[in-house]
């Protein structure tokens, strides 16, 4: 790999280590917390990157989506600059229409003129101060779900249940090392020792969730938690991006009958169906995160297959 956070972010022995994330301010009704207020936020993302996506999904279920604006950026990477960055070429003028920015950098420099880490999304801006005050990509699904409940719509789903939240915890621990960290370790190692570790690791963990799907709807019962989404945003990009672009080649999600099954179960529901963009996917591994010097875009796979029947929701389970 020869982008340039690649190389920043491997170890001596070739294994990829993600930064860590630099604003991480909860919110809640505390002291030294972000206060919880509609129509004060804007969170910006991109529909290609699974950290992001996590969050569009967890909007859409619990009716957050009226109380949190949203800015895109463009799934390719600016080429016109020397540094990591997203761009809001999507939008008129190539600003965003809300914050008037070009680059995200733009926003992170705003707020630490001295920010020395990836510009990344998610990332939360505050309207009032015009600053990211969070881009916690691991723990702000969680926020969502239990400190913004005065604004969750009627009937939203509870994504993380008390009775099970030391177990989400645990499960989601596995998910997010050895699955959603675990295709960029496979994809971003510098050595085969570290790509063959990951790539182990990866499959251990389908194997075993392939397992764990056999005898349940959800990884929880037959109620989507907050590990579902987890899981969800790597299963969707696994073939059209991780199986050929990061080597993750032992099987494609489609060769799990009960990963596969579950997958389309999840996109066939609106939530997830409507923040789903193979689109931005495929435009983002193939032309901006994998070496592809010709800048060919791959035409498949077929999309159409996220649509066939599935029996999750009225097959047997023991």
């Amino acid at each position: 790999m020869t982008t340039d956070f690649v190389k920043k972010e491997v170890d001596e022995k070739g294994r990829f280590c993600r930064q860590k994330t630099r604003f991480v301010t909860p919110f809640g009704d505390g002291d030294n917390e972000l206060p919880v207020e509609k129509n004060r936020y804007r969170l910006l993302v991109s529909y290609a990157c699974p950290w992001a996506h996590r969050q569009l999904i967890a909007l859409k279920l619990l009716g957050l989506e009226d109380v949190i604006s949203i800015g895109v950026v463009d799934p390719i990477r600016p080429t016109d600059v020397d540094r990591t960055d997203w761009a809001f070429t999507l939008d008129k003028d190539g600003r965003d229409p809300v914050l008037g920015i070009h680059y995200l950098s733009d926003i992170y420099l705003k707020t630490d003129p001295d920010y020395k880490g990836r510009f990344t999304v998610p990332a939360v801006v505050d309207l009032q101060t015009g600053q990211v005050v969070n881009n916690d990509f691991l723990n702000l699904l969680r926020h969502w779900e239990t400190k913004w409940t005065r604004f969750h719509k009627k009937g939203a789903p509870d994504l993380y249940p008390e009775a099970y939240r030391e177990e989400i915890d645990k499960l989601n621990e596995v998910i997010f090392n050895d699955i959603n960290n675990g295709v960029y370790k496979a994809g971003f190692a510098a050595s085969q020792e570290a790509y063959e570790e990951a790539y182990d690791a990866l499959f251990k963990r389908l194997d075993e969730l392939e397992e764990r799907l056999n005898h349940s709807r959800y990884l929880f019962g037959d109620k989507i938690s907050d590990s579902d989404i987890r899981l969800y945003v790597t299963l969707v990009r696994f073939d059209a991006a991780y199986y050929n672009g990061f080597r993750t080649n032992r099987n494609r999600l489609i060769d799990f009958p009960n990963l596969w099954g579950y997958a389309r179960d999840l996109y066939q529901q609106p939530a997830f169906k409507e923040t789903t963009h193979f689109d931005h996917i495929k435009k983002h591994y193939h032309l901006s995160a994998i070496d592809n010097p010709h800048h060919i875009l791959p035409k498949g796979p077929d999309e159409s297959v996220w649509i066939e029947e599935h029996d999750r929701d009225s097959r047997r389970y023991e």
